[in-house]
């Protein structure tokens, strides 16, 4: 089976007679991202430089982390800023690069393989969810706040 051509793999020429490799030059990337690269690289010429940027990435995705997973229970971006966190950490952190790839790959599998099933499928598999993250929003305002939306609810509707 032929894999897809990339930019950044070596390829066969089919137009010249014997095959001639030809390594295929990788697709610029955007100047914002090159500008980002180059000052990383500055900051880390410099050994203190090197010291406080590495400070500076594990305060910030921690900071960053910390807030997300405080807001997974709540209705939110509670993962998305746990992923962004583990961006943030992954330009300095090698872990972190390798993690945040582990969850991709598993994200992006996880919603290929919901794309496939049938609708009915993907109804349940929404409605489990929104279950879930109800029973998760009403535990945490009944055991953090002293809240509770139901017992608040039953209440409201007897009086009214």
């Amino acid at each position: 089976m032929e894999q897809p051509e990339r930019a950044d793999r070596p390829r066969l020429d089919a137009g010249r007679a014997g095959g001639i490799l030809v390594v295929a030059d990788r697709p610029r990337r955007p100047r914002w991202r090159e500008r980002i690269s180059m000052t990383l690289d500055l900051i880390r010429a410099n050994p203190t430089g090197r010291i406080a940027l590495k400070i500076f990435i594990a305060i910030a995705g921690a900071l960053v982390v910390t807030i997300g997973i405080a807001l997974i229970p709540l209705p939110g971006p509670g993962w998305l800023l746990v992923i962004a966190g583990l961006g943030i950490w992954a330009v300095e952190y090698h872990w972190a690069r390798r993690l945040l790839g582990f969850t991709r790959r598993h994200v992006h599998g996880w919603t290929q393989w919901v794309t496939r099933q049938s609708l009915g499928v993907r109804i349940v598999l929404g409605s489990v969810g929104l279950v879930f993250v109800a029973t998760v929003v009403w535990l945490s305002l009944k055991y953090s706040l002293g809240i509770d939306v139901i017992a608040e609810a039953m209440h409201y509707l007897a009086t009214h």
